[in-house]
């Protein structure tokens, strides 16, 4: 038990306040755990404590509209997330009187949950002897027993969730799994950590080897798509026009009306993707933005906004909202950023 007992001692004096290790109730770990996806602690904070005021319990948040829990996870990104969690907590309401399962296996049945989330409730809630495996503790075990396996492989999957659970100290599961995630947040970090300073270092095989900046190894390269986005901000006096996206990584946000392609001005204006969208309305072009680059994981958006005025719009398939009520509907970041730079242009 020496790796466990020493994160553990570790964790005993560095670990950081945070407020959902004040508590065993199984919906606010859950609910730290799904904003913690992809998400750093500094930025999954105000939204954690943005959702316990409005959401306290299980029953608000499956009380609660599509259109309240996605403005409320605004920005956040992975909105699948929040979706998920939404139909997640409406389904523990009717199918479990609005208990959460205490029962790894039933947790991990849940919609949005996965092996490292399900292991994480079950440990810190219920003191069930699962073993987390996310990045930080990958990065840990890779590092400190040398394996230089692609943990992306299925043998690497294998091998660092045997790992895991070996090394787990059963007795104290929930302060084991708290320790290792936290020893990987601030310890050992990705880039130039201060293994100088490190409880693990004697026993470190990547330290001890010099692979410190190798290990872990992935074998998979992340393909970046590029993407070009033209969203037209139709103006009818004090009304604009938004479509609810019904797919893609936006799915349950509203946007601007869009043409996806790289456009020349002339071009777009003739494309029958503009005619259709216009349906024969008189309009004049106010403005166009600069290109402005928007980054995710696995696409780059170049997005530009053509203001265009109207004087009457009747395509029905886009929802007029007047600019005062705009705040109330979910948006992507993208957009959002656009119109506070905007704000702050005009202001």
């Amino acid at each position: 038990m020496y790796f466990s007992n020493s994160i553990i001692s570790w964790y005993n004096k560095n670990a950081r306040e945070l407020p959902w290790r004040n508590t065993v109730n199984p919906y606010k770990i859950w609910l730290s755990e799904i904003i913690l996806q992809q998400t750093r602690v500094s930025q999954g904070l105000p939204y954690y404590l943005k959702f316990i005021e409005n959401f306290p319990t299980i029953n608000h948040l499956a009380s609660a509209s599509e259109n309240q829990v996605m403005k409320l996870w605004q920005g956040l990104g992975y909105y699948s997330r929040a979706r998920n969690m939404h139909f997640t907590a409406k389904y523990i309401v009717q199918y479990y009187n609005s208990q959460f399962p205490e029962n790894y296996n039933e947790i991990l049945k849940l919609k949005g949950i996965g092996e490292y989330t399900a292991a994480a409730i079950s440990s810190f809630c219920f003191d069930l002897p699962h073993a987390v495996v996310d990045g930080n503790v990958i990065r840990i075990l890779s590092r400190y027993f040398g394996i230089e396996i692609p943990y992306d492989t299925s043998e690497g999957k294998k091998i660092f969730k045997n790992l895991a659970e070996r090394e787990l100290n059963v007795d104290l599961s929930a302060i084991h799994n708290q320790s290792i995630m936290e020893f990987g947040a601030l310890q050992c970090v990705p880039k130039s950590p201060n293994c100088s300073v490190c409880t693990l270092s004697e026993n470190c095989m990547a330290f001890n080897s010099n692979l410190i900046d190798l290990l872990p190894l992935k074998s998979k390269k992340i393909s970046v798509k590029k993407r070009y986005f033209n969203y037209l901000i139709i103006e009818n006096e004090d009304s604009t026009f938004l479509q609810k996206r019904n797919s893609g990584i936006w799915k349950s946000l509203y946007e601007f009306p869009l043409i996806e392609g790289d456009f020349t001005e002339e071009k777009l204006l003739k494309s029958d993707e503009f005619d259709e969208i216009l349906q024969n309305s008189d309009f004049t072009i106010g403005f166009v933005s600069k290109q402005v680059t928007h980054q995710l994981t696995h696409q780059t958006i170049f997005a530009k906004f053509w203001h265009i005025k109207v004087s009457s719009f009747q395509n029905k398939k886009y929802k007029e909202v007047n600019w005062d009520c705009f705040i109330d509907f979910p948006i992507p970041r993208l957009i959002d950023k656009y119109l506070k730079n905007i704000e702050k242009v005009t202001n």
